[in-house]
């Protein structure tokens, strides 16, 4: 396969991390030469997380500005903020739902418009779709798998060799027994919105 470099940027208590093991274990089960790694801060208390999956045989698990290939946002803003490390031309995909910060919960600061938002994340990627992650995951009886409603949209846009299917047996075989079942449907509504935005 052609080398690849995939962002992930979140907040904690999202499963940014969930989604990049989850990610990094199916390729490495199905061939795929896999480098993955991580960086967070104050995760528990919904600081930054950003990890990172290269897949075709790059050394490092670093990934410098202007490198990704792909970024996956879990939080609009937090997409916004990542876009230095997105290439150009590159694709976007990101969370609709925003999740202010605590210095807009604070009122210091204000949360920028989405429209703003989008119109920044459409310059700079040469493709950029923003996933109703939350309210997909809601609609599979569980919040907590918008994670996986992104992950479920990535898969199934073509975006790079692995399929739907080989994502869903990786819920199968990864996940807590009693998570499966939401964990399926919300990758399969992620699937249905991205089927339907191409």
């Amino acid at each position: 396969m052609k080398p690849l470099r995939i962002f992930f940027s979140g907040v904690g208590g999202q499963g940014t991390l969930t989604a990049t093991r989850l990610l990094a274990e199916t390729a490495l089960e199905n061939g795929m030469e896999v480098t993955a790694g991580e960086i967070h801060g104050m995760a528990q208390r919904g600081g930054v997380v950003h990890s990172f999956v290269l897949l075709g045989g790059y050394m490092s698990p670093k990934i410098s500005y202007a490198e990704a290939d792909i970024l996956l946002g879990f939080e609009p803003l937090e997409t916004l903020r990542a876009l230095p490390f997105l290439r150009p031309g590159g694709l976007a995909l990101s969370s609709d739902t925003p999740i202010p910060p605590l210095s807009v919960s604070m009122g210091r600061d204000k949360y920028p418009e989405m429209e703003s938002i989008r119109e920044q994340v459409d310059e700079c990627a040469g493709k950029a779709y923003f996933v109703p992650c939350t309210e997909l995951a809601g609609r599979a009886g569980n919040v907590q798998t918008a994670n996986t409603v992104l992950l479920g949209a990535f898969f199934a846009g073509g975006f790079f060799d692995l399929k739907l299917d080989i994502f869903l047996k990786g819920i199968e075989k990864r996940l807590p027994p009693r998570l499966v079942d939401a964990n399926l449907q919300a990758a399969r509504l992620g699937a249905e919105f991205m089927t339907s935005a191409n």
